[in-house]
C-alpha cells in the first residue's frame, strides 16, 4: 500500500461470494477471525460494496478493532453489540472510479486511520446501519433445524447450529443429522475428522463452535449439491 509501505496486509480470502448470501458468508468469515489480529488492526470488507443510498460506505471501531466497508448488512452481522464509533465515510478519492471503492474509499480510510487519524475526521456519525444478524437455528422439542451460513475451501459446510444448541435441545438423547434427504444421515459428531473413513460424511463443532458437516477426504458440498441458505435437519429421540 503506497500511502503506508510499512503495513502489513493479510488477504483472508479471495473467495468470489455473491449478493447476500456472499455478505452472509462474509459476515462469518470476519467475525470468527478479526479477534485473531493484534488490536487496532483495520479489516477492509469489499463485498457487495458498490454505492447505494441506503448502504453508504462506512467504518466503525468496535472491541478495539476496525471495520471498513459498505453498510449492507454485513456490519450488524458482525457486531454484537453497539460499536464504539461508527461513521459514513465522506472522504475518498474522486479521481478513482467509485465502482471500485475498496481502492477509491476503503483503502484511503484505511491509509488515514493507521496513519494515526481519527475516524471522524472522515465523515459524520453514522447511527442507523442495518440491524441484520446472521439469522439463527429454529427449535422445537425434539428438532433443530439449521441453516448453512458458510462453505470453506474443502467443501465443508458450516451452519448457524451451535454446540450450545445441540446440548440444550438435545439433552444428551440419540439423534441423527439429515442433509439434504433421509439418505444422508450422520448420528454421531467426531472430536476428529480421521475418525471416520475415507469418503464417508460426518459432523464435528469447529473452532468456532458451529456444526460443520464434511466428507473424509472429499467434497460434501460438490457431492450433495449443498449451497449457502440450504437447510439441514436434526432430530433427537427419546432414550428407550
Amino acid at each position: 500500500m503506497s500511502g503506508i509501505p510499512s503495513a502489513q496486509i493479510i488477504d483472508i480470502s479471495r473467495q468470489s461470494y455473491k449478493f447476500n448470501t456472499g455478505v452472509l458468508c462474509a459476515a462469518y468469515m470476519v467475525k470468527q477471525s478479526y479477534k485473531y489480529f493484534p488490536k487496532g488492526s483495520i479489516h477492509i470488507i469489499s463485498i457487495s460494496s458498490e454505492y447505494k443510498d441506503n448502504a453508504p460506505f462506512t467504518a466503525a471501531f468496535y472491541n478495539e478493532h476496525y471495520f471498513i466497508g459498505s453498510d449492507n448488512g454485513i456490519f450488524g452481522m458482525l457486531f454484537d453489540s453497539e460499536p464504539d464509533e461508527i461513521i459514513r465515510i465522506e472522504k475518498y478519492n474522486d479521481n478513482i472510479s467509485p465502482n471500485y471503492p475498496a481502492i477509491s474509499v476503503f483503502a484511503p480510510a484505511a491509509i488515514h486511520i493507521a496513519n494515526g487519524g481519527d475516524i471522524n475526521e472522515l465523515g459524520p456519525n453514522y447511527s442507523d446501519y442495518q440491524p441484520k444478524k446472521i439469522s439463527q437455528a429454529t427449535e422445537e422439542e425434539s428438532k433443530i433445524t439449521g441453516t448453512v451460513i458458510h462453505i470453506n475451501t474443502y467443501g465443508n459446510v458450516i451452519t448457524n447450529v451451535t454446540r450450545y444448541d445441540f446440548e440444550r435441545v438435545g439433552r444428551g438423547r440419540p439423534f441423527e443429522i439429515l442433509i439434504q434427504s433421509i439418505r444422508n444421515k450422520i448420528t454421531s459428531i467426531n472430536r476428529y475428522f480421521n475418525e471416520t473413513s475415507d469418503g464417508e460424511i460426518l459432523a464435528v463443532f469447529n473452532i468456532a463452535g458451529h456444526l460443520e458437516i464434511a466428507q473424509h477426504k472429499g467434497n460434501i458440498s460438490e457431492m450433495l449439491h449443498i449451497q449457502l441458505g440450504s437447510n439441514i435437519l436434526i432430530k433427537f429421540f427419546d432414550k428407550s
